[in-house]
């Protein structure tokens, strides 16, 4: 009779934890802002304050109140001036990606985007602050922005900003594209296509692109009777249009795709959708396809809003730190669901978004910092 011997196997759980989260946010800021300091207080004492002002949504002038380990106001405020915008934006890309680069694959062709999104801003404008404070359509009751223009992945499970600039007034648009452009070519990345908004529907824009070989998927203009010609109709087709102004013309590919309403927005019949397209040979509907998964880019500014700082400051340079801190906030997110929640199974990789939710991820981080920094459990009272 042969004994068998029967052994407990216990599975240990692998936990994501808030140290975890913490680490993987202040490791690329750390390492890519250096803020000189003489005396006690560090760099990564005042980092580590402007991440809570960002996952609490606070200020410089509130933060002192909500936490007792942290430097006063007043000295906030003078380091945070010592930031230097050329050095951030020399190591913006390194901020963002620091991470996210281990979980992208050098030589793949990805799908890109790049969209301007603006800070309303309600202060006045001086010799320090004009070439970023930006003009533009009435929003949130003013026609002043600080803005930011950025790179970024529209894959399903590569969502990432990859480099966030900002705008300014002497700068065309061409001249970000080319540091965009320069930039993938650094990571050794391929185009598969390059999505643009109406913002950059320009003659300069499209003769850089052209003349680069990069493919590019932009919605039309309907400007001018020819082109509201050429979108009228009720079946997909292609076309083509001459672009000029007054010193030079382009030819244009447009490919017009139709969507039937339905009913939607209690609209019927069918609509047109015009897009100018290069270097690629896809269907109307994979053109339209393709396109709306730029609208990705539209969600990653939708949470960066909730971790944004608060702020009425003029300084542009405070006010870019600030912006990178909220997109790299949403990258580390990303980058912890790639890395930790993607289900083991064949086929194409899912991630199970439910289990790591953003404000999951943001409560983590909250408490980690509320015990670091001391929370103030109690208030003085006057009488």
């Amino acid at each position: 009779m042969s004994l068998l011997s029967h052994k407990c196997v216990f599975s240990s759980k692998i936990e994501l934890k808030s140290k975890h989260c913490i680490d993987a946010v202040l490791e690329p800021l750390t390492s890519h802002v250096t803020i000189k300091i003489n005396g006690s207080l560090t760099s990564a004492d005042i980092i580590r304050t402007v991440v809570s002002l960002a996952v609490d949504k606070n200020s410089v002038h509130s933060v002192t109140k909500q936490y007792s380990a942290v430097a006063c106001e007043t000295s906030l405020r003078h380091h945070l001036k010592k930031l230097n915008m050329d050095e951030l934006i020399l190591s913006n890309e390194k901020i963002l990606l620091q991470n996210p680069l281990k979980t992208l694959k050098a030589g793949k062709y990805y799908e890109f985007a790049v969209d301007l999104t603006n800070d309303p801003y309600y202060g006045k404008t001086d010799m320090s602050n004009e070439k970023y404070v930006i003009r533009s359509q009435a929003k949130k009751s003013t026609n002043s922005f600080y803005s930011y223009i950025s790179l970024y992945i529209t894959g399903k499970n590569e969502r990432f900003t990859m480099s966030v600039l900002p705008v300014e007034k002497d700068k065309t648009m061409v001249e970000y594209l080319s540091y965009f452009v320069d930039l993938i070519k650094r990571l050794n990345f391929k185009i598969k296509v390059l999505c643009l908004d109406r913002e950059f529907y320009s003659i300069d824009v499209f003769e850089f692109l052209q003349n680069n070989g990069i493919p590019h998927i932009v919605p039309v203009v309907k400007k001018g009777e020819k082109m509201k010609q050429i979108i009228r109709g009720n079946k997909a087709r292609s076309a083509q249009y001459v672009m000029k102004n007054s010193t030079k013309k382009i030819l244009l590919d447009i490919i017009i795709g139709v969507k039937y309403l339905k009913g939607k927005r209690d609209k019927k019949g069918c609509e047109n959708l015009g897009f100018v397209v290069f270097g690629v040979k896809w269907s109307p509907r994979k053109i339209s396809t393709v396109y709306r998964r730029r609208f990705a880019i539209e969600s990653s500014y939708r949470m960066r809003n909730v971790v944004k700082p608060k702020t009425s400051s003029k300084n542009a340079t405070i006010r870019y730190f600030y912006a990178l801190i909220s997109f790299l906030l949403k990258n580390i997110w990303l980058y912890l669901q790639k890395k930790h929640f993607t289900i083991v199974k064949r086929g194409p990789k899912v991630i199970d978004e439910d289990k790591f939710r953003f404000s999951m991820f943001i409560l983590l981080i909250e408490e980690w910092l509320r015990r670091k920094l001391r929370v103030r459990l109690m208030v003085e009272c006057l009488r």
